[in-house]
């Protein structure tokens, strides 16, 4: 209780001095100098990475862009070479099959050389071909490789390559795919081609006269080249169209053919090379366009819009990561920044804040001048603070001592009357042993009493004062009562006040037992849940409810016999030590007995404990239970 006053004072005794010192303290600190810091140079290293990052994303989806035309040039330029380099030795074996067989053999008797001829010719290129055949100007097939039996009535002059062959005399001409459709095939498969037809001179007995050579390409070596450029899955395709606008490949070209699909090749094959921006189907895209060599052929490369914005996703990633470093690295140099700034007021509120909690700390002084001098004015306060807590803890703790000295003296002095007045009667009866027995009693009493001036003894000692108490009064009273005592041995080392007994036991007697033949006091010590439970009961007339109520309420009542203390002296130096939660309680019923009820925490007896009770500390239920709950373990 003590403490607590003496802490009412000291948090009184610091809000003035706070009022006075901390007023400029706590403007700057609630304020939050640190978070403002932090927050401005936050705000406007975020902004600087936002526009940074606008600025940085826009640069790269430009640069993206064009890398990604080049890239798609590049690869329709190799895919175009490697065209050229086929459809060249295509040009190659037709050259031959012209200058090395056809040119060299007449047609009306060596046959036989001109089909070896080109049988040999096949068969160095039959990766790559399909047939070789010759015909006259009427149509009429002169000799074909490999040998195959023409099918009836192919109309050839009706076909296209025959046509253009003839029209155009000076240069090759290639088709479009097309399914061969002049021979038999023995195992009945179908095979794309596309047809390179050319006019040829023919030695016929020695006059000159016009032919056709036909050398019909496997399509699939084209077919692998424009598949292998069309595996990317980002959105782009590319497709191959001759000068009209014909398809000749296009990854969809089965949704083409069926209708299902559009495509803009007739706009495209009109385009000359290059890279063009167009709309179609409502979809913007960027157009490449690229001719292949010696056919007229396109090559065109689509590239969605959506593929851009495919391809920024990941450039979108590695600018916020590498927005998201540059905002870890600012953090940390804000915080640095922050704190060089902050830290002399953050470390004086710090050490403020903890003398607040009840610490000790030294108050910081450091910083510039002005924290400087407010640390060493709050030094200086907390210094004279110090002082005049010591001197009202000093004045308290001896007040305290004076008003349990006081109470306590109240009860020695009418006992020792009335135990020398008994001796002195049992000397002048010639009750010498009795009188001896007396005195032994007395002092032993008195050696309890005094308890090297202690005020706090544990229950043990106090038990025995109880006992040697009641053994004088048994010897005044001449026996008229009996004593009993129950004991929970675990009781006896927990902390109880001196003389706490003795009254009750001094009123169970006069006012419970007095002139009854059987008469009987009981002494009760045991645990109580977290409490010491000390009891006296006796089997008198019992007190009126009335008068019981008043027992520890009105120390001004006249007692009719007795010390005349009464039960309201014990129960203030319980509360005293221990506080207003700890005391007296009574339980009476007339004509059945009393039972008076003493209620103290569980403080194990220690040196320490004694020592802190003595100087007025008073413990806390959760300090109770902890300590019991430690002892235990």
């Amino acid at each position: 209780m003590l403490w607590r006053v003496a802490f009412q004072i000291q948090n009184g005794a610091y809000k003035r001095v706070k009022n006075k010192y901390f007023g400029y303290l706590e403007k700057i600190t609630h304020r939050g100098i640190q978070s403002t810091i932090m927050l401005t140079f936050s705000v406007i290293s975020i902004s600087l990475m936002l526009i940074l990052g606008l600025v940085l994303e826009a640069r790269f989806s430009v640069v993206y862009r064009g890398e990604t035309v080049r890239s798609a040039q590049k690869l329709m330029e190799q895919t175009g070479e490697s065209l050229e380099d086929y459809l060249i030795a295509m040009r190659q074996v037709s050259d031959a099959a012209y200058y090395n067989a056809i040119k060299e053999y007449d047609i009306s008797g060596e046959i036989q050389d001109i089909q070896k001829s080109l049988n040999l010719l096949y068969e160095a290129n039959k990766e790559n071909l399909r047939s070789i055949a010759l015909y006259d100007h009427y149509g009429s097939l002169i000799t074909a490789e490999p040998v195959a039996a023409q099918k009836e009535d192919p109309n050839v002059t009706q076909q296209g390559w025959f046509v253009r062959a003839m029209e155009e005399v000076e240069n090759m001409h290639f088709s479009t795919p097309h399914i061969q459709n002049l021979f038999h095939d023995a195992t009945y498969r179908y095979y794309w081609v596309i047809s390179l037809s050319r006019m040829v001179e023919l030695t016929n007995g020695g006059d000159s006269v016009q032919g056709v050579l036909l050398v019909d390409m496997d399509f699939s070596g084209i077919s692998r080249l424009m598949k292998k450029i069309n595996d990317a899955n980002s959105g782009e395709y590319y497709y191959l169209c001759d000068s009209s606008g014909e398809i000749i490949f296009h990854p969809r070209q089965t949704q083409l053919a069926d209708g299902i699909g559009r495509e803009n090749n007739r706009i495209a094959a009109a385009y000359k090379d290059g890279v063009y921006d167009e709309v179609f189907d409502g979809e913007n895209r960027k157009v490449l366009v690229s001719t292949v060599s010696y056919t007229g052929w396109k090559l065109v490369g689509v590239l969605p819009e959506e593929m851009f914005a495919y391809g920024m996703v990941n450039l979108r990633y590695f600018l916020v990561m590498m927005l998201l470093l540059m905002a870890m690295m600012l953090v940390v140099l804000n915080r640095i920044v922050s704190v060089r700034i902050s830290r002399p007021i953050l470390k004086l509120n710090e050490s403020v804040l903890e003398y607040e909690a009840g610490e000790k700390p030294g108050i910081y002084i450091g910083g510039s001048q002005e924290i400087r001098h407010l640390g060493y004015s709050i030094q200086k306060s907390y210094e004279q603070i110090e002082e005049l807590m010591k001197t009202i803890v000093w004045e308290q703790n001896e007040r305290r001592k004076s008003e349990l000295d006081a109470l306590q003296s109240q009860i020695n002095p009418h006992f020792l009357y009335n135990a020398l007045d008994s001796i002195t009667w049992m000397i002048e009866d010639g009750q010498n042993d009795g009188a001896a027995y007396m005195v032994t009693q007395l002092a032993r009493f008195f050696r309890l009493s005094l308890s090297r001036g202690y005020t706090v003894i544990c229950v043990r000692d106090e038990l025995q004062h109880a006992q040697t108490y009641m053994n004088i009064q048994k010897v005044r009273c001449k026996d008229s009562f009996t004593v009993r005592q129950e004991i929970e041995p675990e009781v006896e080392d927990y902390c109880a006040a001196k003389l706490i007994l003795q009254p009750l036991l001094e009123n169970a007697i006069n006012y419970g037992v007095s002139g009854m033949d059987d008469g009987e006091i009981t002494i009760i010590a045991k645990m109580d849940g977290d409490n010491v439970l000390l009891a006296v009961k006796d089997n008198g007339i019992g007190i009126p409810e009335e008068e019981a109520q008043l027992l520890l309420t009105d120390n001004n009542r006249v007692h009719k016999h007795g010390s005349g203390v009464g039960l309201v002296n014990v129960n203030q130096r319980i509360q005293l030590l221990f506080g207003k939660a700890y005391g007296l309680s009574i339980e009476s019923e007339p004509d059945e007995g009393t039972v008076v009820s003493i209620r103290l925490p569980a403080i194990p007896f220690t040196e320490e404990n004694r020592r802190r009770l003595e100087n007025g500390y008073v413990f806390s239920r959760e300090e109770t239970r902890g300590k019991e709950e430690s002892d235990e373990g």
